[in-house]
């Protein structure tokens, strides 16, 4: 059998999570760059919600790789499901501080290193708290007394939840009311249209060195409206559509291969 991406006139594959980077900015993507880059200035709490596949992780990561080092120092962590004491110990550590034994020998690391890096360094830290909707009461209890300097009179760091749109509803309970009222960056990744829908995918071929048409007007129908807007769902159905295009010799993908594809991804 052909090789698929010799079939498709690809240099790879790049419906594949793995395989190299193909950025597609939508609208709503920049408006998230716009958002979070007035939060990397404002400094405070911010908050990135979107449904699972709608581009938070990647948004964040190239968002991140933008911040200029020299003034910024970027922490990433995902332990969600971690005690108060747990992540305060990563915390410290991400920061440059030995972890100790007590929570609260860790929170007042955190904040001298803080402080350290703001006043002697000049430089922000921006800490990235990944799949926050999992986070616990009892951290984000913690966190506004954490980040809170001289008498909440001035935010020093950038601090960025990243979660699933529950995250909100959890933030709007009356014990998480001081920490609501300190977020000042609010944003919800609603999705792709289906006109960024289709450049989605033709950026994505375009980038691998494809000049040819892959997929019938048909087929890309099918795709986005099984999709329903969603990034990792339409590459999903793309590679799954080109594998069984290829194994079925056909040089342009159909509505039926991938209406088989959709069926596949279902019973999957």
């Amino acid at each position: 059998m052909m090789e698929l991406t010799a079939r498709y006139s690809l240099e790879f594959n790049p419906f594949l999570k793995n395989s190299k980077e193909i950025l597609y900015a939508g609208s709503e993507y920049k408006e998230a760059l716009f958002r979070l880059d007035y939060l990397a200035r404002t400094k405070g709490f911010g908050l990135l919600t979107g449904a699972p596949g709608r581009g938070k992780t990647t948004l964040v990561r190239n968002w991140c790789k933008k911040l200029n080092p020299s003034l910024y120092k970027v922490i990433y962590t995902s332990l969600s499901t971690v005690t108060v004491n747990d992540f305060y110990r990563n915390l410290a550590v991400s920061l440059g501080a030995p972890a100790a034994y007590r929570k609260t020998e860790n929170f007042h690391a955190i904040q001298d290193e803080i402080t350290r890096l703001a006043m002697d360094k000049k430089k922000t830290p921006v800490i990235i708290i990944d799949e926050a909707n999992y986070v616990s009461n009892a951290v984000l209890n913690d966190l506004k007394i954490l980040f809170n300097f001289e008498m909440d009179s001035r935010d020093r760091a950038v601090i960025l939840l990243v979660g699933l749109p529950q995250l909100n509803n959890t933030l709007r309970l009356t014990i998480h009311e001081p920490l609501r009222q300190r977020i000042i960056m609010n944003y919800n990744l609603d999705g792709l249209t289906k006109e960024e829908g289709r450049e989605y995918i033709s950026r994505k071929l375009e980038g691998a060195g494809c000049h040819q048409p892959v997929f019938e007007e048909g087929a890309i129908e099918a795709v986005l409206n099984a999709a329903d807007g969603t990034a990792r769902m339409i590459s999903k159905l793309c590679n799954a559509s080109l594998v069984i295009g290829n194994s079925r010799s056909l040089d342009l993908i159909t509505a039926d291969t991938v209406m088989q594809a959709i069926n596949d991804s279902t019973i999957g």
